[in-house]
């Protein structure tokens, strides 16, 4: 296995762990305004990933850095064609990042409702829009030979794009509720098993759906694994896990769903990181976008170094904050 492989297989293992991760964030913030109308059980919600949130956008930014260190021309074809729903998605996670701390400033219901309704924009926007760009990235855009961008914002808004945006968004929803039945107690947790329990076959129907979409739209499932497989039986098994209130395995497997099915989409690109749709050999590869061999070494290097200290940080950090939060919980935010 060469470097290029191996940096790819790299900045896949990023993505996956961003997307378990930041997706029950996305989750939970977007069910925050209609879990509870009561303001101390709308910070137990919060407080259930006021410790993780910002640790997990961390895995955004090592994938952003990785891709411009070891492919800069997909760094750089991908965030100038990508730019205006790019800069809307950073906007709505500022607005998501300053809600968290501005809304207990001020104890009046006003107040701390539009910033509940702020966590909610800066949750949605970046669920769907996430689904959007991964779609955009297996079907194609219209890429030059010069490997420039030649589309505009609209291109990006096609059916199948919105479909799989639906798709993660419905998806990071369901992850995000089952994590909040294994963080809280009492009504909270009782209620967000009842919405993981509505929201599952929904989910179901995006998710098939964006499949059959990607069978007739891409080449992706014309790759051989059980990827995908994989992924369609764990979101099968969680509506009779969330039925049996087995919160801890219903996580697991809604985990493994998105894992999987993001895995589905590096294999169905590789060995491209970008679709042209205007001519096959124009598509960008991991070897026509990629750094010279000694930076990609030089990464490496480092890469092995402190990536498994980064790890054991982050689990120790999971394993300290595991306990579920209640209304008699000392609340932070």
């Amino acid at each position: 296995m060469d470097l290029n492989t191996v940096w790819f297989s790299l900045i896949a293992v990023l993505f996956t762990g961003f997307f378990f991760l930041e997706g029950f964030d996305y989750g939970v913030g977007i069910l925050l305004p209609f879990m509870s109308k009561e303001d101390k059980k709308r910070r137990v919600i919060i407080n259930t990933i006021g410790t993780f949130w910002d640790g997990n956008e961390v895995w955004l930014l090592t994938a952003g850095g990785a891709m411009f260190a070891a492919f800069p021309n997909w760094y750089a074809t991908m965030f100038s064609g990508f730019y205006i729903a790019l800069v809307f998605m950073l906007l709505a996670l500022i607005v998501r990042g300053v809600s968290f701390e501005f809304r207990s400033k001020d104890k009046n219901p006003a107040w701390r409702s539009l910033w509940d309704w702020a966590i909610f924009f800066g949750s949605f926007v970046p669920a769907l829009l996430w689904g959007v760009a991964m779609a955009n990235l297996i079907r194609g855009v219209p890429i030059d030979a010069n490997m420039n961008y030649t589309g505009g914002f609209f291109n990006l808004l096609n059916p199948y794009a919105l479909v799989g945006g639906l798709a993660s968004l419905s998806m990071f929803t369901l992850h995000g509720a089952i994590f909040l039945n294994l963080k809280t107690t009492d009504d909270v947790r009782e209620k967000s098993r009842v919405v993981a329990s509505k929201l599952w076959l929904p989910t179901i129907v995006l998710v098939l759906g964006f499949a059959v979409f990607s069978y007739f739209s891409t080449d992706m499932f014309s790759k051989r694994g059980v990827t995908p497989i994989v992924a369609g039986l764990a979101l099968l098994s969680v509506g009779w896990l969330i039925k049996k209130d087995r919160g801890g395995w219903a996580f697991i497997m809604s985990g493994v769903t998105i894992a999987f099915a993001t895995i589905t989409v590096f294999l169905g690109l590789f060995p491209r990181v970008m679709v042209s749709s205007l001519n096959e050999a124009w598509s960008l590869t991991i070897y026509n976008a990629s750094s010279s061999p000694y930076t990609l070494k030089v990464m490496t290097i480092i890469a092995a170094i402190f990536t498994p200290i980064v790890l054991v940080y982050q689990a120790w950090t999971y394993w300290i904050f595991r306990k579920r939060i209640s209304v008699d919980s000392d609340l932070e935010y």
